[in-house]
C-alpha cells in the first residue's frame, strides 16, 4: 500500500524507488548466501561410521578384539561396503613394521582397481576421483603379507554406508608360503631387485584369489613367506603345523577361531622350501596337519598341490610324496582328501617366483580342478 500511494506523488516515487531496489538487493544476497550455505552444509554433512559397524563385510583372518579397529596381518585380507554419495575416505592405519615397512594396498571402486603403497602409519584414503552421486561399492585388499605387520581399518567418511551385498556362499582357503602369498609377482610399480622387498606383492591377484573370484567363492589366504611343513627357509623360526591356528602366522600369535570361516574346500600348497626331505618324516607331518585340519574342518575338501616353482628335481619328489599322503588318507578312511600337480613349473617373477600373468595360468589350471571336483558351475 506505500508503494501504490508513493506512485502518485512524483518525488516519493523515486525516494520509494530507490528504497525498494535496496531491499530487493539486500534479499537476493541474503538469497544467494542461504542457497551457498545450504550446499556447502550439504556437501560436508557426512558421517563417520565406525569399522564395527555391521554394514562393513570383512574377508580374511582379522583380530576383532577391539571391533572398532580391527587388524589383519595376512595377504589378501579385505573389507568391503557400498556408500551413497560422490565421495568418500577411508580411515586405514599401517602398523609401519621396524619404522620401515608399510603396506599396499588395492581399491576396487565400482570395479575399477588401482594398487599402491601406503604412504605413512595413519591413512586418510580418497576413495576415487569426480564420483558421481549414486551408489558406489569398495573393495579394499592388503596386497602384502603377514611378515610386511597389519594394517589397522578404522572406518569410512561418506553422506550414507549402504548394507553391502551378501557375499559368495562357496569359501576357499589356501594354505601356502610366498606362492600363494602373490609375492615377487607385481613389477607394475617396481622392478625386481629395486625398492623394497614387499614392492611386488600382490596378494589381490594372486593364484589363490583368482581362483576363488573365478569360482564366485570368498577366500583367505592362509600363508607365509618362506614357510615350509618341516623346515623353512632363511633362519624362519616357525613351520607351518606350528602356525597354521593363528591370526598374526609370522609372529605366531593370536589363535583363530576357525568356526568363524568354514571353507569347503582346503588346498595346502607347500615343499617348495622344504625341499627334497626324508620322505618318512615329510609324509608324516603332512599327514599330522590334515589330521589337525580335519578337527576343524570336517567336512572340507583337501586338495594337495605341487609347487608351482619346483623344478626338475623337486617336482618328482613332491610328486611322490602327496600320492604317498594320499593313499595314506584314503587308506585311513578320508577319501575327502586327493592331490592336483600343476602342468609345469612358473618362474617368471622376481627370484623364480611366478609373475602375475603366471599367477593366472596357475589359477586356471587350480580353477578347471576344483570346478570338476566340487560340481561347482
Amino acid at each position: 500500500m506505500a508503494i501504490f500511494a508513493a506512485t502518485n506523488k512524483g518525488t516519493t516515487i523515486e525516494s520509494t524507488d530507490i528504497n525498494y531496489r535496496h531491499r530487493m538487493k539486500n534479499i537476493l544476497l541474503a538469497t544467494f548466501l542461504l542457497v551457498n550455505a545450504f550446499a556447502l552444509f550439504a556437501s560436508n554433512n557426512d558421517t563417520y561410521y565406525k569399522a564395527s559397524d555391521k554394514r562393513f563385510s570383512y574377508m580374511g583372518r582379522g583380530d576383532f578384539s577391539n571391533p572398532d579397529h580391527p587388524r589383519f596381518w595376512t595377504a589378501a585380507a579385505q573389507v568391503s561396503f557400498s556408500f551413497k554419495g560422490a565421495k568418500c575416505t577411508i580411515d586405514l592405519t599401517d602398523e609401519h613394521l621396524y619404522g620401515k615397512n608399510l603396506n599396499y594396498i588395492v581399491l576396487v571402486v565400482d570395479g575399477k582397481y588401482s594398487r599402491f603403497k601406503l604412504p605413512a602409519t595413519e591413512n586418510t584414503l580418497s576413495v576415487g576421483d569426480n564420483l558421481k552421486d549414486t551408489i558406489h561399492t569398495v573393495v579394499l585388499c592388503k596386497c602384502t603379507e603377514t611378515n610386511i605387520g597389519y594394517i589397522q581399518f578404522n572406518g569410512v567418511t561418506c553422506r550414507e554406508l549402504l548394507q553391502h551385498p551378501t557375499p559368495p556362499k562357496r569359501k576357499i582357503e589356501c594354505f601356502g608360503n610366498s606362492i600363494t602369498c602373490g609375492t615377487g609377482s607385481d613389477q607394475s610399480l617396481v622392478a625386481c631387485g629395486k625398492g623394497d622387498w614387499q614392492d611386488q606383492h600382490n596378494a589381490y591377484l594372486s593364484y589363490g584369489a583368482l581362483t576363488a573370484r573365478a569360482l564366485n567363492a570368498q577366500y583367505h589366504l592362509t600363508s607365509v613367506s618362506g614357510i615350509g611343513l618341516i623346515h623353512s627357509c632363511c633362519d624362519m623360526d616357525i613351520v607351518m603345523p606350528q602356525v597354521y591356528d593363528k591370526i598374526s602366522l609370522r609372529e605366531n600369535k593370536l589363535t583363530w577361531n576357525f568356526a568363524l570361516y568354514q571353507p569347503d574346500v582346503v588346498t595346502i600348497c607347500l615343499g617348495q622350501n622344504d625341499g627334497i626331505q626324508n620322505k618318512e618324516k615329510f609324509c608324516i607331518a603332512y599327514i599330522d596337519l590334515i589330521q589337525k585340519l580335519r578337527k576343524v574342518y570336517p567336512r572340507t575338501r583337501f586338495v594337495l598341490l605341487t609347487s608351482p616353482m619346483a623344478d626338475d628335481k623337486l617336482l618328482p619328489v613332491l610328486k611322490d610324496y602327496l600320492t604317498t599322503v594320499e593313499n595314506a588318507m584314503h587308506k585311513s578312511g578320508d577319501k575327502r582328501v586327493t592331490k592336483f600337480f600343476f602342468s609345469r613349473s612358473y618362474n617368471s617373477g622376481c627370484d623364480a617366483h611366478p609373475d602375475l600373468k603366471e599367477h593366472e595360468l596357475i589359477a586356471k589350471e587350480l580353477t578347471d580342478y576344483l570346478r570338476q571336483l566340487m560340481h561347482w558351475q
